[in-house]
């Protein structure tokens, strides 16, 4: 593996501040937190060109979809999404010890 590069970019003070604070909670330092959001970006672009090279390739094989089909898909997604935030958050309980 060769040896992390030194970089420098312009952000604004109060992002700074922000990302300070975060770093400060986790006992963190700055770099650890901006090396983790840098990486979650690219994971996100390569899943995301991955999934347009996938339907690129399923629309040259005749997989498409008409938009009416589309809407309904989208519209059960919003159906289920709703449905979950209106479910209370399962609390466990914890066991009683005999003694």
């Amino acid at each position: 593996m060769s040896s992390p590069r030194i970089i420098s970019f312009r952000i604004e003070p109060d992002r700074v501040a922000e990302l300070d604070a975060i770093a400060k909670s986790l006992d963190r330092d700055r770099s650890h937190l901006l090396n983790e959001a840098v990486e979650s970006y690219l994971d996100q672009q390569r899943r995301f060109a991955a999934m347009i090279k996938d339907g690129l390739r399923a629309s040259k094989n005749g997989a498409t979809i008409d938009d009416r089909e589309l809407g309904d898909r989208i519209a059960s997604w919003s159906k289920k999404m709703s449905a979950a935030e209106k479910k209370p958050a399962r609390v466990e309980k914890k066991a009683r010890s005999r003694s």
